[in-house]
């Protein structure tokens, strides 16, 4: 059984810091010494890292991404084999992807459709939600069955009537069953309904550039949905996971909701805490790399979702990663906002972005941890195998570079995508190395990982209702 040792750095979870030694056998953390005791000193490795000014944190845990998204006539850019290698160099260690039930198939025939697609290719390991398209009544008794085989969160779309949308009574009989069996409900809570009125407005006077994207996807329309989607799991005595929240008054229902104490959970992007509608209103279709669901709004609501983080009013960042080129795909909406696939790239850039978010006074170090490892973690059925550092742990760990300083660009990411939502962007903080399950995947910045290591997590119910 091989034995690492991380000596020398600062040990960060998302309720410690500590300076300490990790002593790593068989994929597992088998146990962490204060550095330079006899305890430490008496361990001996086959590999020895050294840690000496860096930080050694968990494996980031990304609970929402989208690999190989069929949209809009297209297919996201990033198979599982190249987004999770692009995950793993922005010290990302496990990802929570989304399998797809098809009009008129069995949720059942989706997961495995996409554990397909990811088996043998993944550098990471991997879990998966189900998106719900088709609520009947063969679909609602297949939900406990996905319950027990570890997949027990389902995403049901308030948007995109025609694909993925449900009704207020599709969503209801969902979160019932949901409600009885443990499972969470993950909400893309924006009124589709409604916005669908106001593209087709939008398209016939002329407005087809990105910019319009933004503005017919109200955030007026985001909060009403959030708002109903609260209510609706109240009827049903069940609890909520709102995802992508963007604005400040969609954040608002949900803070309101947890003041009463009720099981409402919320998740952010980078994206809405570093980019907003001046990116949607960049000129010559530079807008359309920006367009993703909900949308990007104005630097105003920013100041909100910082301080909800602040105030656990959001518990979790996730990137919603689901990237398209511009050239070929992006481009198909030229002339019609409506028909830009909607998705941003993120995966390799989640890390580091909340790194920087430190640096900059936003949250602190320990937050960093608790929103990108831990939180998902206990969110999604995973901790503390994931999300954190400590002995029977997997030994998902990063040491991250505090100090170096980098420039996010399509030039050097590793992402299957021909430009990144934040080029130029000098962040301050970098990955060194990455382990997973004991493995060295990223070693002092060269790849050295490969497909089919990563291994697919059934994952427990929600850690945050028990």
């Amino acid at each position: 059984m091989s034995r690492t040792v991380i000596h020398g750095g600062l040990v960060i979870t998302a309720s410690d810091e500590i300076h300490a030694d990790v002593l790593v056998e068989g994929g597992r953390i088998a146990a962490l010494a204060t550095h330079g005791t006899d305890a430490a000193e008496s361990w001996s490795a086959d590999r020895r890292i050294d840690a000496t000014g860096k930080y050694v944190i968990p494996g980031g845990v990304d609970a929402h991404t989208h690999m190989e998204l069929p949209f809009g006539g297209t297919f996201a850019s990033d198979t599982f084999e190249t987004g999770t290698r692009a995950a793993a160099w922005g010290g990302t260690t496990t990802i929570v992807d989304f399998a797809v039930q098809s009009k008129g198939q069995a949720l059942r025939a989706g997961l495995d459709a996409w554990m397909e697609k990811a088996d043998g290719n993944c550098a990471i390991d991997y879990a998966f939600h189900m998106i719900i398209s088709d609520v009947n009544e063969s679909t609602l008794r297949e939900m406990p069955k996905l319950v027990e085989t570890g997949v027990p969160s389902f995403k049901l779309f308030m948007a995109y009537p025609g694909v993925f949308y449900s009704d207020d009574g599709q969503i209801l009989r969902a979160m019932q069953v949901a409600g009885e069996t443990g499972g969470l409900i993950m909400m893309h809570a924006e009124n589709g309904i409604a916005i669908d009125v106001l593209v087709e407005q939008a398209l016939a006077r002329g407005e087809s550039d990105p910019r319009h994207h933004g503005e017919v996807r109200k955030a007026l329309l985001e909060a009403e949905a959030t708002h109903r989607a609260i209510q609706l799991a109240r009827v049903a005595g069940a609890p909520l996971y709102v995802v992508h929240v963007s604005a400040q008054e969609a954040l608002a229902e949900l803070a309101a909701a947890r003041d009463m104490d009720l099981p409402v959970f919320g998740e952010t992007c980078p994206q809405y805490l570093f980019l907003s509608t001046d990116n949607l209103a960049e000129p010559d279709f530079e807008g359309a790399k920006y367009v993703c669901s909900t949308p990007l709004r104005p630097k105003e609501h920013q100041a909100a979702l910082w301080r909800g983080l602040r105030t656990n009013d959001l518990q979790v960042v996730s990137t919603d990663h689901c990237p398209f080129c511009f050239t070929g795909q992006k481009e198909l909406g030229r002339g019609d906002f409506s028909k830009i696939p909607n998705g941003l790239p993120g995966v390799e850039n989640r890390m580091d972005l909340l790194h920087q978010a430190v640096v900059d006074g936003h949250i602190s170090r320990r937050r960093w941890i608790e929103i990108a490892c831990a939180s998902p973690s206990r969110m999604f059925g995973l901790y503390p195998r994931k999300g954190t550092i400590a002995p029977g742990s997997d030994a998902d760990v990063v040491i991250y570079d505090p100090h170096a300083t980098q420039a996010l660009s399509a030039q050097t990411h590793h992402m299957n995508v021909d430009y990144s939502a934040y080029e130029g962007k000098t962040v301050t903080g970098q990955v060194e190395t990455v382990l997973s399950r004991g493995e060295v995947v990223i070693d002092q910045r060269t790849y050295v990982g490969h497909a089919g290591h990563g291994a697919f997590l059934p994952r427990g119910l929600c850690q945050y209702l028990s």
